[in-house]
């Protein structure tokens, strides 16, 4: 039988249940209004006519005049049509005998008698009538308990057929997808032998056989690629094994799932014991296993004793995402992905290293080695400009002042490559004191004070009055602010300014020098501090390294301050620092 028949069979029983529940309840009240009908019809309209003749008895003498003689009359013959009960008929022509005694000339005795039973006819009718109406009364109360009755009996078969009802039909719909849904379940858990059995012959028997053909082919699908699967899962492992990296893999739970050879060298644990083991009670027992899943510092860079020498490797942290296709199923989650664990991955840069400290070598030496014949040549410039060793024509001068020029660009290259190096290998010394803010920018102000007035450019000097003191190198301090001004003077046009804005924010500070040139680009500011870099421009001189800004970095950082710039094309450039205060 098919769901839309058993649909309507079932609501079509609940249709006629209901109707007949309705049908019978309709005929006791119909019966019931037709027993009370009766009671206030035919005997109250008797009552009515014989209490009108009593008040004519009652208060008229015999014989009666006209008007109470028709009166009367009248409610006789009403009464003569409305006789319905047994024995009302003796008594109205008792009564009307008497009456008609009455309209007769008679001695008093017999006129006395004749009121008499006229009085006795009308009480004999009145007794009739309330007779009836009393029976009838008791009819009713009779037929009104049994309806109720008979309509609460049908009110109780009803409620517990339509209560029956809705609790088990449902079940012929809801069962089914139940269990339809659990299987769904199973499924999804790769349960593939999860069958369903349904023997009514409607939609759900049908659904039942397509499902089950379904979980067949399914079946049939995974088997087939479960080898296919266990080959590519041995051909991952050996790709991991071969890897030149050193590579440690955990599960969700924080399990070993895999670890290959050089890993497993590195931190001298056997390859075959650790996996499915616990990372947290390994990395108590090994060192450079908790360095690697729980680092202590940012720095990336691990230097590990390996292959007998030290070497250096970059660690990489990788998290494993997957599709986390059951909850999007089953909660409807927005996230669509889950984590599955995390990767380690240490990068052999040992190679690398040697060479950045040999080119870090090499600068060092080379700038060292350069700084003795420039200063030779700085001094035969010294001694060439003075006259007593000979005059020279104006092409001559120029030709110095060129050669000075260069010389001094190239001191001041080699300088900055020196302390670059100093920084790479760790060697850069700071000489702190406690100074005053001001002293550090007038120290500043005063080295750059010639350049500035070449260019009639104007030096405002913004700075608070009591300004705590700095713990710094008050030469590499002045020598930062003097680079931030020197390029301020460089990109600023003659008769401008620059302002130099000195105060204290919170624990800190603030050192900043602003021009009113042309600006930087925003995409440019973000490698402003990189070694090497310089701003592209439209023809004007790069006489700097793009060493300045880099080593400026270095020395502040290593104050324990801040160094950032704020620009806008067309709006100049300021560039600031900021140095702890000593409490």
């Amino acid at each position: 039988m098919k769901i839309k028949t058993k649909l309507r069979l079932g609501f079509g029983f609940l249709f006629i249940i209901v109707l007949s529940f309705g049908l019978i309840a309709l005929f006791y009240l119909n019966e019931l209004s037709d027993k009370s009908k009766v009671i206030l019809k035919d005997n109250y309209k008797s009552l009515k006519y014989v209490a009108a003749m009593r008040n004519i008895t009652d208060q008229y003498s015999f014989p009666l005049s006209g008007t109470q003689q028709a009166l009367f009359t009248e409610n006789l013959k009403n009464e003569g049509t409305n006789i319905t009960e047994p024995g009302e008929k003796a008594a109205f022509l008792q009564l009307e005998k008497a009456f008609k005694a009455l309209g007769i000339q008679q001695p008093e005795n017999v006129k006395t008698n004749s009121i008499k039973d006229l009085r006795l006819a009308l009480q004999n009718i009145e007794q009739v009538n309330m007779k009836a109406i009393y029976d009838k009364n008791e009819l009713a109360n009779e037929t009104s308990s049994r309806a109720n009755l008979y309509i609460m009996i049908a009110a109780t078969l009803s409620f517990i057929i339509l209560f029956t009802f809705i609790v088990n039909f449902p079940g012929f719909v809801a069962n089914p997808l139940a269990e339809f849904s659990a299987a769904i379940k199973q499924i999804s858990r790769k349960n593939y032998k999860q069958r369903l059995h349904f023997e009514n012959g409607d939609e759900f028997t049908e659904l039942a056989d397509s499902f089950n053909g379904m979980v067949v082919k399914l079946n049939e699908w995974e088997n087939s690629n479960l080898s296919k699967i266990k080959s590519e899962k041995s051909r991952i492992e050996a790709i991991i094994a071969q890897m030149q990296d050193a590579i440690i893999g955990l599960n969700e739970k924080g399990e070993i799932l895999f670890l290959n050879r050089l890993a497993a060298k590195l931190m001298n644990l056997d390859e075959d014991k650790v996996i499915g083991q616990n990372v947290a009670e390994l990395m108590q027992k090994n060192e450079l296993l908790k360095r690697i899943i729980k680092p202590e510092t940012d720095d990336n860079t691990l230097k590990i004793y390996a292959d007998d020498k030290e070497s250096y490797f970059l660690l990489e942290n990788r998290e494993i995402i997957i599709p986390n296709y059951e909850e999007q199923e089953e909660k409807a989650l927005i996230a669509a992905s889950k984590s599955a664990g995390s990767v380690y991955i240490l990068k052999n840069i040992t190679q690398f290293k040697e060479l950045d400290e040999a080119k870090t070598n090499f600068i060092a030496t080379v700038s060292h080695e350069l700084k003795t014949p420039l200063s030779s040549i700085k001094m035969s410039l010294k001694l060439l400009n003075d006259e007593r060793v000979g005059a020279m024509n104006e092409e001559q001068h120029e030709l110095l002042n060129h050669i000075k020029e260069d010389s001094d660009r190239l001191l001041k290259i080699t300088s900055e490559l020196l302390d670059l190096s100093q920084v790479e290998t760790g060697n850069l010394k700071l000489t702190f004191a406690l100074t005053k803010p001001e002293d550090i920018v007038q120290y500043a102000i005063d080295a750059v004070k010639f350049q500035a007035e070449q260019k009639s450019i104007n030096l405002e000097l913004n700075c608070d009055q009591n300004l705590p003191n700095v713990n710094a190198d008050i030469q590499k301090t002045a020598w930062v602010l003097v680079n931030f001004l020197s390029n301020a003077l460089r990109y600023s046009s003659e008769k401008s300014k620059v302002v130099i804005d000195v105060f204290q924010k919170d624990k800190f500070i603030e050192f900043s020098v602003q021009d009113f040139g042309k600006g930087i680009d925003e995409k440019y500011q973000k490698r402003l501090f990189d070694r090497y870099f310089q701003v592209p421009t439209d023809g004007q001189n790069k006489s700097g390294s793009g060493l300045g800004l880099a080593i400026s970095k270095d020395f502040i950082e290593a104050e324990q301050g801040k160094i950032w710039v704020v620009s806008a094309i067309g709006e100049g450039s300021k560039f600031c620092f900021s140095l702890p205060v000593m409490a």
